[in-house]
Parts: C-alpha cells; structure tokens; sequence
C-alpha cells in the first residue's frame, strides 16, 4: 500500500506537520528525507532497511558511497543529498556553538564534536580554541591515526594555540569501537598537553572521548 493510501495522522509528513519532528520515528525521518519509494517498496520500508542495514543513523551517516547505493532505490544523488544535510547540521551546530559560552553552555560543544567525529572509522584527534572569554575561535582535526590510536605532539598542538592566539582550549578524540571510556593512554596525553600548554598560560578545559551515542567528557568524570 502506498503512504497516500495511508490514514493521514499516520503518513510520516503530515505527522511531522501536526505533531512536531520529535515524535517521528528514525525510520519516518528517514523516508522524509527519500521522499519517494520504489516498486513494491514505500519510502518507510526502505528507511526500515536502511536501518536495519546500517543499524543505527550514526552508521548510515558514516557510511561510504559505495555502501549507501548497494541498497536498494539508493543512488548517488540520494547519496550526495545524505551528506549534504549532515553538513548543513555539522556547520548549524558550529555556529552555535561559536555563538555561546563554552563553559556555560557547553552542550553545544558536546553535540557538535558528537556528530562531527561519531561513526568515523578511524582515531581522530580535534582541538576547540577558545578566547579569553570562552568563545569559539576554531575548530581544527588536528590528528588522524588508525583503527586503534593517534599520534599526538604536544609541540604541534602549542603551535596551533598559539597561532589561533588561543586561550583555553578544549580537546576531543573518537573511539571507532563505540565505546567512550578512557585508556591509560588518555589520561597520560591529556595531561600532557594540560602542562606544555600551562607552559604559556593556555587552559585546557576540557577533553571528550566521543563513542558510538556518546561523549564522555574528563572534566565531568573528574580526571582532567
């Protein structure tokens, strides 16, 4: 049965229309965004495949292009408008967050490295410089490693502070297993940093480790 044939409180739009985004589904977001189906197939039943897929929608993000257009009714259009709406969303909450205090509202900065560095298939090593009253200057990758690591140089890092005239910074790194809890390692090169960075009166405020749903940050675990 197509959606038209659907009962309207039903059809994803007109729900999103009268109930508000939230109350949708992933899978009736989803088929929002595909508009259309295919033979046999409603927009719902492909997003329920695309999901089941993927497993999740950080997965579906992150997924290559070759992936995405071995589905069914997927192609590189669909492909290209996915990651143009993830874009539009990386560059809205960077603007939030460029436009609030990080300290006070540091949700903001947790939601953007959240969708900027989940679902990324290898180590990625960011820095979030500050001015002196917490503001975003800039958002930088600073690192890229492997599956499993980063190599990260303090001396580059003092060199990007200082070139942003930076002063507090805030760190971030994702861990490709999902799971957003710290290693020994972790804790050695965050306070490493924190000291060559004391060094020259940069503050380090803060560190996340961002997993598969979230982002666990050392100043609130209290390791910082």
């Amino acid at each position: 049965m197509a959606i038209t044939d659907w009962p309207e409180n039903e059809r994803p739009r007109e729900k999103l229309l009268t109930k508000g985004a939230a109350s949708l589904s992933d899978a009736e977001l989803l088929a929002i965004f595909l508009r259309t189906g295919i033979q046999g197939k409603t927009a719902v039943d492909l997003s329920r495949a695309l999901l089941s897929q993927f497993g999740s929608l950080t997965n579906l993000f992150s997924a290559s292009q070759a992936d995405f257009c071995q589905m069914p009714g997927m192609g590189s259009a669909k492909f290209a408008q996915l990651q143009a709406v993830l874009e539009m969303a990386k560059r809205a909450l960077s603007e939030q967050m460029q436009q609030q205090d990080a300290l006070t509202s540091p949700g903001a900065v947790r939601d953007y490295l959240r969708l900027t560095l989940s679902g990324r298939e290898h180590e990625v090593f960011v820095g979030v410089f500050l001015d002196a009253q917490n503001r975003v200057i800039a958002s930088e990758e600073l690192f890229r490693g492997t599956l499993t690591q980063t190599s990260v140089y303090p001396r580059e890092v003092l060199k990007r502070a200082l070139y942003h005239n930076a002063a507090s910074i805030i760190f971030a790194h994702n861990h490709p297993s999902g799971v957003a809890e710290p290693s020994r390692a972790d804790e050695i090169l965050t306070q490493s940093l924190k000291s060559a960075l004391g060094m020259v009166d940069i503050r380090v405020l803060d560190h996340f480790i961002v997993g598969k749903n979230c982002a666990l940050s050392f100043s609130e675990k209290g390791i910082l």
